[in-house]
């Protein structure tokens, strides 16, 4: 391994980390956050909206950003900025700055995927590349999981305000990882590259907004956000309502969710090095999530089954992700992977913006189990649109080996 990866992986996936905490922040402390700003739920989901519109909106620009002005530069402004964001609510918590600080974390996490994709991409031996993805992914997941007990914990403590700015002391300490003289990320050359790459025709069309391989698999990270944020968000209070669960043990079972999540990633990363059928990898994982949670839905399971079963969904959805990402890297092209990156993870956020709304209304319509059959839903729409990609990336394998060879 040359001298420009010493280190990269590992900053770049605590960037990963950060985000994902970032983006928990607020979903976390809900509970508290009422009383803390004078606002009812109802605002404060428009808060998260926002966050998750903003993002949607500036991230297929930031991934061209990404591939002009380099991904080094992008990363380290997207921490200061995301780590700024939090800290501005801690000092002045008020519902306006909430707004505020919202819209600029938004800005900042359209820069992680775009970013750190790009890096992994350009300087991890290929060879490798599917670990890096997963060691990249779980510290994401790590992030997302840690972040309830790690904010709930300070605001119960103390005060919501403390939490606020603990999130943003943990991303000025990732920013000073990523500032380190020469590590990994520093040694990362800065080449900036024309605003329109001189690709090959057959390149600008598969990077075009409306290459069906594009817009695919953009809807396929619509779908998998749909897919898990009804069991992130709404599981505990579908499980008290629909199952009568107590608070422990609804818990207990999200956290099981999100920590065999984190795992899932680290042996889909083996999964992703060993073969090149990453579509059959991600349909066979979710058609058995979807099975189990359909079980979790209609079943009453104990306390211990549920916390099994959950647990064990979480671990499929997680096993995917990596071959998810070789998904995407064998559709872009070279050189423009923030472009490809930026366009499909906006996805994400679009997941992120419609999802809580209908989920919101199933809950208050007192339709719990909805929840997890909605889950169920999308999960499958997942398993059907990653075989259609499967079979069409194999089809580009046969006709044309050099555009895809990865």
């Amino acid at each position: 391994m040359s001298i420009v990866r010493i280190g990269l992986l590992p900053q770049v996936a605590t960037a990963h980390f950060v985000s994902h905490l970032h983006i928990m922040v607020l979903a976390a402390l809900f509970p508290v956050l009422p009383d803390f700003f004078g606002a009812g739920y109802v605002e404060l989901g428009l808060a998260l909206s926002i966050f998750n519109i903003v993002t949607a909106l500036v991230q297929a620009p930031m991934g061209f950003a990404v591939d002009h002005y380099g991904a080094r530069r992008l990363l380290i402004a997207g921490v200061a900025l995301g780590s700024i964001s939090f800290l501005l609510i801690g000092l002045f918590p008020s519902y306006s700055c909430l707004l505020i600080a919202m819209t600029l974390a938004g800005i900042a996490n359209a820069v992680y995927h775009p970013a750190n994709y790009a890096l992994l991409s350009q300087e991890i031996n290929p060879a490798h590349i599917g670990k890096a993805f997963s060691v990249h992914t779980f510290a994401g997941f790590l992030g997302a999981a840690i972040a309830p007990l790690f904010l709930l914990g300070i605001a119960t403590a103390s005060d919501p305000g403390l939490a606020f700015v603990g999130a943003a002391l943990v991303g000025f300490v990732a920013l000073g990882l990523l500032l380190i003289p020469g590590s990994g990320l520093a040694r990362v050359a800065q080449v900036r590259r024309p605003l329109e790459p001189a690709l090959n025709i057959a390149s600008n069309r598969r990077l075009s907004l409306l290459s069906p391989m594009i817009l695919s698999l953009t809807l396929l990270f619509v779908l998998l956000n749909l897919s898990t944020s009804a069991i992130e968000k709404f599981s505990v209070a579908a499980l008290m309502q629909g199952q009568g669960a107590t608070l422990p043990w609804a818990n207990s079972a999200l956290t099981a969710f999100l920590f065999a999540s984190a795992f899932g990633v680290l042996a889909g990363g083996a999964l992703a090095d060993r073969t090149q059928r990453h579509g059959v990898v991600a349909a066979t994982a979710f058609a058995l999530a979807a099975v189990l949670t359909a079980i979790v839905g209609t079943a009453s399971l104990s306390e211990l089954a549920l916390i099994f079963a959950l647990g064990a969904v979480g671990f499929l959805t997680g096993l995917i992700a990596p071959s998810r990402d070789m998904l995407v890297r064998a559709a872009s092209p070279k050189g423009a992977e923030g472009k490809t990156f930026g366009i499909v993870s906006t996805g994400f956020n679009i997941g992120g913006a419609v999802g809580p709304l209908g989920f919101g209304w199933m809950l208050d319509q007192g339709h719990p189990t909805a929840i997890f059959w909605a889950s169920v839903t999308f999960m499958s729409l997942t398993v059907v649109l990653t075989l259609m990609q499967e079979w069409y990336l194999a089809r580009l394998r046969k006709t044309k080996p050099l555009l895809v060879a990865f």
